[in-house]
């Protein structure tokens, strides 16, 4: 596949929300996602992040990385917020809308799983126990994201 666009996008010291404490916010979910990704052992380093859009409760980043486990997946989205933290291989989710999308599909899946007590081991990973509170927490901030935020995107 090749590499996503990133005409428009920008860097994280360039977001300028009018609102300065959006601004503020989306520049710390921007060092959120970069702590995020460096705490990956095959992430050798970042070289670049970029911000692909979203609001203070929910951000996306594109992330340019030396990937050590597979050099091919060198650019990865990476959904940061009030909601757990992923990266996402960019294969099927050639911009900001697919790669939310992408997020929403792959923790429905966990919630799913928590809300019926099974095993979320071949889930993606969440950062909170799997308890039946949690996965209703997440699942109405994923009905957010998916029925409200998305639909909103060009």
């Amino acid at each position: 596949m090749g590499k996503i666009e990133t005409a428009f996008m920008v860097l994280p010291e360039d977001i300028g929300e009018e609102d300065p404490e959006e601004r503020r916010l989306l520049r710390e979910r921007a060092k959120a996602a970069q702590s995020f990704m460096a705490a990956f052992a095959w992430c050798r380093s970042i070289r670049k992040l970029w911000f692909a859009g979203g609001f203070s409760h929910v951000a996306v980043f594109l992330c340019e990385v030396e990937n050590s486990a597979d050099p091919a997946d060198d650019q990865l989205w990476v959904v940061v917020g009030d909601l757990p933290p992923a990266y996402l291989v960019v294969d099927d989710s050639p911009d900001l809308k697919g790669a939310l999308l992408s997020y929403v599909c792959e923790m429905r899946l966990w919630v799913d799983a928590a809300k019926k007590g099974k095993s979320v081991r071949g889930c993606i990973p969440v950062n909170v126990p799997a308890t039946l509170e949690n996965a209703r927490l997440l699942a109405s901030r994923l009905d957010f994201i998916e029925k409200e935020y998305v639909p909103s995107l060009p």
